[in-house]
């Protein structure tokens, strides 16, 4: 059996945002029913010099919606750039999971074998859409993602392994 690039990228990086839309839901949930505001939880990090919650979800966002554009030969389009709120941070995963679920599965099955040009530090580095995906793409998606978990779950929201995997 083999598996196209679109059912492989799309519904994981759907099945990992709709969880992290989740967490944030019991973020909100968390902070009201302890009494602080939640606003704190979004300049939450676990160490100094790591990105607070808020970035954590973008750079998850970032990750998932330059991995299938550029998977799928199209332009990177521009997402929601507030990340004052939680709402805020809903309206981008919201507009990341629109942008994700309207890739063309031909032109994202096409993306492995697409020469791309991507940015790597201040250089540019040419790679295939498939190198692209499994070295930078996916392990960023997960990092941020896994981050902004480790954040609330130490902040003391009530998150179990289940609500980043989902369940089924």
């Amino acid at each position: 059996m083999s598996l196209s690039m679109h059912e492989l990228a799309v519904p994981l990086y759907v099945r990992i945002l709709e969880s992290l839309k989740g967490m944030l839901d019991k973020a909100v949930a968390h902070a009201k029913a302890s009494g602080y505001d939640e606003a704190v939880l979004l300049e939450a990090r676990l160490y100094p010099d790591m990105w607070p919650l808020r970035q954590q979800v973008a750079g998850a966002t970032s990750f998932a919606v330059r991995g299938i554009a550029r998977l799928a030969g199209v332009p990177v389009p521009a997402i929601s750039e507030a990340l004052d709120t939680f709402p805020d941070l809903h309206r981008r995963i919201d507009e990341t999971l629109a942008f994700i679920r309207s890739a063309e599965k031909a032109a994202v099955d096409a993306g492995p074998a697409r020469e791309l040009t991507v940015p790597w530090g201040s250089e540019q580095k040419a790679m295939t859409g498939l190198a692209y995906y499994q070295a930078l793409a996916l392990p960023n998606f997960f990092f941020h993602a896994t981050t902004a978990y480790d954040i609330l779950r130490h902040n003391g929201v009530p998150l179990a392994k289940v609500d980043f995997t989902g369940s089924f």
